[in-house]
């Protein structure tokens, strides 16, 4: 593990919300670029295990991910972040900042930042079962003004 920089430390701001979903619960991320919105979407995804004010970022943790198409790389990614999050030390992030995006080839490197998550120290939101393809949608530019994704999680 290398030292963390500045640059590193530094915290996007929020560009996600949380739409109602039967028994489940919808993310919707976006950015200015569909990168940003891919990141914005993982950092939602630990917002609603827990409150990411609360997260220090003392270490970082390399993500790779692959799909066939687009909605298969951010499932892919989203459940990378989900597996680092489920094995131990359980780590949570604070930041996500994707280093290569390849929309041709459907590949992504990225760094998670954080730290182990800690009962007591990490207010326990709700627990991320899985990652769902159900009514997962990607928008980007001219369909709208910002690309924006749309991801229902198992809770």
């Amino acid at each position: 593990m290398r030292d963390l920089t500045n640059e590193d430390l530094s915290i996007p701001p929020c560009k996600y919300e949380y739409l109602d979903h039967t028994a489940d619960v919808q993310l919707h991320a976006w950015g200015e670029t569909l990168q940003e919105a891919f990141e914005q979407c993982g950092m939602a995804m630990f917002g609603y295990m827990t409150e990411l004010e609360t997260v220090q970022i003392d270490q970082s943790y390399d993500i790779a991910a692959e799909g066939g198409d687009l909605l298969g790389l951010l499932y892919h990614f989203l459940d990378e972040l989900l597996f680092m999050f489920s094995v131990e030390p359980f780590l949570v992030a604070k930041k996500i900042k994707i280093l290569e995006f390849d929309q041709e080839n459907f590949k992504i490197t990225a760094k998670a930042y954080g730290e182990a998550f800690q009962l007591g120290k990490h207010p326990q939101g709700t627990e991320v079962k899985a990652i769902t393809y159900s009514a997962m949608q990607i928008y980007t530019p001219p369909k709208t003004e910002r690309p924006e994704v749309f991801v229902i999680i198992d809770i």
